[in-house]
């Protein structure tokens, strides 16, 4: 009877890891992707040039230019953002990579134990075989 793999247990566990950390990191890709879409719609709304046709005196033309000023400091505040998003979805890039590689080698363990096992079967049956072939001509049943 072949052998369990003696290491299934950490196995699961190192896929579990690897599922865990590939969570995180599509959550991490998704927070980058919204940091980005909110830096291209304050950037549109900083470009909009309709803002400025509307303008028909002096405390109009100061409420929009404080209204840039304030979509300049939002652009700031949205790039540090998405540049904290950027180094995060890196370091669960790295953790992935990390779990992924710590599953890939108990999986090549798994595949070589495997292997072995069903090696070790095949001697076994033909062991087995050798043995009755043998006991067949020992007691003439061999022509």
């Amino acid at each position: 009877m072949a052998r369990r793999f003696p290491l299934a247990g950490l196995l699961r566990l190192r896929h579990a890891e690897q599922d865990r950390a590939a969570a995180t990191l599509a959550a991490a890709n998704d927070r980058v992707r919204d940091a980005a879409d909110a830096r291209i719609a304050a950037r549109r709304n900083l470009a909009d040039r309709e803002q400025e046709q509307l303008v028909t005196d002096a405390a109009t033309l100061s409420a929009l230019a404080a209204a840039r000023a304030s979509t300049r400091g939002m652009l700031e505040e949205l790039d540090a953002v998405a540049r904290t998003r950027r180094a995060d979805a890196d370091a669960a890039r790295t953790a992935y990579s990390a779990a992924r590689r710590a599953a890939l080698g108990l999986e090549k363990l798994q595949g070589h134990h495997d292997r072995e096992q069903a090696a070790a079967g095949l001697r076994a049956e033909q062991d087995a075989l050798d043995e009755i072939a043998a006991r067949r001509r020992t007691e003439g049943g061999a022509r």
